[in-house]
């Protein structure tokens, strides 16, 4: 595959297709600066919709983005010949999900989760690098973007807990 800097396809041009249009953040990722961010914004209202969820089934649900985002972004990689494309955000929308899980509604809470989640996606601290450097494929893929949720989960819990009273009650 090629370099994010010379696709041999327009994203746009496959997002009539269901498998591009998801990966794709329907069509979130297609935005020309920072996509990541653009494709973590489009996940906040679908969070709207998930986060009713019973905290069993929200879990489940997250296991089943993640494993069906591993095929979804391998097909889009592939369609557009490059590993990870910048367009590709379905990756953005599970790692957030996956930073506001059992967390509080409130709306600092997701603004928290957010900015954590996209510090962590952008800065790729170790183990985070580690494995964008070395796992390729779809796994390649989301696998910096579930760790870099699950480090914005875990510093959500050490704000929770280190200055009780600054956010809305985690429990």
């Amino acid at each position: 595959m090629s370099d994010a800097s010379s696709p041999t396809i327009s994203p746009r041009s496959l997002l009539r297709h269901p498998v591009h249009l998801l990966s794709l953040g329907l069509g979130s990722g297609c935005m020309r600066k920072a996509p990541g961010t653009w494709g973590t914004v489009a996940a906040v209202p679908l969070y709207g919709l998930i986060v009713w969820l019973p905290s069993p089934a929200y879990l489940l649900l997250l296991v089943l983005t993640f494993v069906v985002g591993i095929w979804l972004c391998g097909r889009t990689a592939e369609a557009l010949g490059v590993h990870d494309h910048p367009a590709i955000v379905w990756d953005e929308f599970v790692g957030l999900w996956i930073a506001l899980a059992l967390q509080p509604t409130a709306w600092e809470w997701i603004l928290l989760a957010f900015l954590l989640f996209r510090f962590f996606d952008i800065l790729k601290p170790w183990p985070i690098s580690w494995l964008d450097r070395r796992v390729s494929g779809g796994l390649g893929i989301m696998i910096d973007d579930v760790l870099a949720g699950l480090l914005a989960l875990a510093a959500m819990v050490l704000v929770q807990l280190l200055l009780p009273g600054v956010l809305p009650p985690l429990w």
